[in-house]
């Protein structure tokens, strides 16, 4: 084909573009594509657009040195790619396949990225494929340890996901030093040592200490953390109390004797409650920091906000969703200081049914700031010297808590799942840890859980009446396949439960009341927990099913969480009969960009924990514990300790007795000369071989097993 200036029609020119690579079948340089098409010099430059719009379309794929080819669809695709520990990978695809991809195979791809990949054969167990192009990184930092090797310098990656070390020259190394936590980012894609070359951005420090390990996860989830100007100058024109203007058209409940009930180390309060007893039943006041009417939608402090979704907690510092003068000053509703709330007021009858709800704008002070072990040292422990500290507030905490056991009662008889599987809390004294231990879930804590679902429940029925979209959160019911799954499992291990004719909360809440206080309720609980969906935030109401409440929202903590202001939102138009603030469509987006941010917090979160665990076993090397095996892998089993709450590792390799082999179910290993069997929910004795740090590992060795 001969080009001239009277055939430059694009269309045409496409599909002699793609005529010319069906024909030969194989990747072409642009130079070829010219020479082949004929295409003279003054039209270059209009090829080499159509074939880069060609790529964009990705109906044809860019190889390194302007090479281009065309993919057969039923043998590239695109997905994310996700990183076994083990160097291998599964690309999951958007037409829904997963391939697998051997180590030798991944290329320079990392974990996370977007990639496009080519299924090269197909076994009994699924597709394998090579990794052939990455087209986004997940990644821009790379958190690693600075080593020297002779007179070079190397970042060796601090997760085992990552399939390669990079080579930082003498002059990208900028004064950090050898041994720290440091941030690195790739310049360019290969070297003389054929790895990549990387910059030293950021020096984290000594990886002995647990600052250092917290900016590491800060700087690997690329977690925002930092206020930009524009947010301090938004911040700047906000007051530092509230102003006579802001309580105009407000209820004044500044006489109403309103508590906060929080941890010992909290700092942001975003909940206040009362409650009062009358002749005809209750009433309770739940009061929330009314973040929306200094956070205006669309200013800098929104979309910041925004961008967070959630604040990130660790056991020794907070990433906040909001700077601190709103998170912990004129938001948060600090004792004995007038503070803005949006109120919820209900009335319960004698037997904790709701019979009125009401809404409104407020001017609140709160009387105390309780914790929760105060509270459980007056009504649990009746600790003398807390109850005359608190003298004035018994008859109304008595009252609160009569309420609590009503609404707990209901809410347990309607199906609501209440699981009891420990969670880790490291105490932290001057930077060193103290202890790792169960968290307490006291009185305390479920009188304000049960208040903050009742809140929720509340605003969530309310905004469904009048019609106005907002974001529920919503759990949805499990694959009845899971549940005849779990039961099959259950009764492999001589469990048997009848399976129902449906999926309801009532099922999985009588196995949990069946096997509750069991020798196997660790095993029960942590299978039934793997049968459920996560909850995530959608505008379309599908129900709770953790909660069994058919109309949920998240409304009680603003300071926190980005979906509970965008409720408050909806809230007030509703109540001004505004228009709405939010379309449908705008929510679909949202809500599920909120819910990968709520998920990439929790993985943070459980990383630091993972890593301060390691940094606590440090100086316990040799030392013998009890402990619980609660999960179970082809290459070990994992055992949480019983004095303190710290999760490790058995593997395979230190069991020299047998040859171990996974189940079918992925719940035991079982040997093949003599049979015997580790299972979740096992008690065994473990010493402490060895710590990782490096990869945040805590390394056992079996001592002894109780079947």
């Amino acid at each position: 084909m001969l080009l001239n200036s009277e055939n430059l029609d694009e269309t045409h020119l496409k599909e002699h573009i793609f005529s010319l690579f069906k024909k030969f079948k194989k990747p072409l340089l642009l130079k070829e594509i010219y020479h082949l098409l004929n295409v003279p010099s003054f039209a270059r430059p209009l090829i080499r657009k159509l074939i880069y719009q060609l790529v964009e379309e990705q109906k044809l794929v860019s190889l390194k040195k302007r090479k281009f080819f065309l993919p057969k669809e039923e043998e590239v695709y695109k997905g994310r790619l996700r990183v076994h520990p083990g160097k291998f990978g599964f690309v999951e695809t958007e037409e829904g396949k997963t391939i697998f991809i051997p180590s030798r195979k991944m290329k320079k791809a990392i974990d996370g990225d977007i990639v496009l990949v080519k299924i090269y054969k197909t076994t009994s167990k699924g597709p394998e494929g090579t990794i052939i192009k990455v087209l986004k990184r997940k990644r821009r930092n790379i958190v690693g340890y600075l080593v020297k090797r002779k007179k070079f310098h190397f970042v060796e990656p601090d997760d085992p996901k990552f399939p390669f070390e990079i080579y930082i020259p003498k002059k990208r190394k900028h004064k950090a030093k050898i041994g720290n936590l440091v941030v690195a980012k790739i310049v360019e894609p290969n070297s003389e040592f054929g790895l990549p070359i990387g910059e030293i951005i950021k020096d984290l420090g000594d990886p002995n200490f647990l600052e250092p390990h917290c900016w590491a996860v800060i700087y690997k989830m690329e977690l925002p953390h930092e206020f930009g100007q524009k947010v301090e100058k938004e911040l700047a024109y906000l007051p530092d109390k509230v102003l006579s203007k802001d309580r105009k058209g407000r209820k004044d409940l500044t006489q109403i004797p309103f508590i906060t009930i929080d941890g010992e180390n909290a700092r942001d309060f975003d909940d206040a409650i009362c409650v009062r007893k009358n002749s005809k039943g209750f009433k309770l006041w739940v009061a929330i920091a009314d973040v929306s009417y200094y956070v205006t939608k669309n200013s800098n402090l929104d979309r910041e906000a925004y961008l967070r979704g959630t604040s990130v907690y660790f056991p020794n510092m907070v990433i906040p969703m909001f700077p601190e003068k709103l998170s912990n000053h004129l938001c948060s509703l600090n004792p004995l200081v007038e503070r803005l709330a949006m109120v919820v007021e209900m009335d319960f009858n004698n037997s904790g049914e709701l019979v009125d709800r009401k809404f409104y704008e407020a001017v609140i002070k709160s009387n105390a700031r309780l914790t929760y072990t105060e509270v459980k040292r007056m009504f649990v422990d009746k600790d003398k010297e807390i109850l005359e500290k608190y003298r004035f507030l018994i008859p109304m905490l008595e009252e609160a808590l009569e309420l609590a056991n009503l609404l707990r009662a209901k809410r347990l008889n309607r199906g609501s799942l209440d699981f009891d599987l420990p969670e880790a809390e490291v105490i932290v004294s001057k930077g060193e840890i103290e202890s790792i231990i169960k968290r307490e879930r006291n009185i305390a804590h479920m009188l304000i859980e049960d208040f903050m679902i009742a809140a929720n429940e509340a605003v969530a029925e309310y905004l469904t009446e009048r019609g106005y979209p907002f974001l529920y959160r919503v759990h949805e019911e499990p694959d009845f396949n899971k549940l005849k799954e779990l039961l099959e499992i259950l009764s492999s291990l001589g469990m048997e439960m009848e399976l129902p004719q449906e999926v309801s909360p009532q099922v999985y809440q009588e196995m949990i009341f069946k096997f509750k206080d069991t020798p196997s309720a660790y095993l029960f609980n942590t299978l039934l927990l793997r049968s459920l969906k996560q909850a995530k935030y959608s505008p379309h109401n599908v129900g709770h099913f953790g909660l069994a409440s058919t109309c949920y929202c998240h409304f009680t903590s603003p300071i926190r969480r980005y979906p509970d202001l965008i409720v408050h939102r909806v809230l007030k138009s509703a109540l001004k009969n505004k228009k709405f603030p939010y379309t449908e469509e705008e929510l679909e987006i949202m809500g599920k960009y909120l819910s990968e941010r709520e998920r990439q917090a929790e993985e943070a979160e459980r990383e630091i924990l993972k890593r301060f665990q390691a940094l606590f076993m440090r100086d316990k090397v040799g030392q013998v514990f009890s402990g619980i095996i609660t999960g179970i892998t082809a290459f070990g089993f994992f055992v949480d300790l019983e004095e303190y709450l710290v999760s490790g590792i058995v593997k395979l390799a230190d069991l020299l007795d047998d040859y171990y082999v996974l189940d079918k179910q992925g719940i035991r290993l079982i040997g093949k000369k003599t049979g015997k069997i580790f299972q979740i929910g096992q008690k065994v004795k473990v010493k402490v071989k060895e710590i990782d740090l490096k990869y945040a590992y805590v390394n056992f060795i079996l001592m002894d097993v109780k079947n």
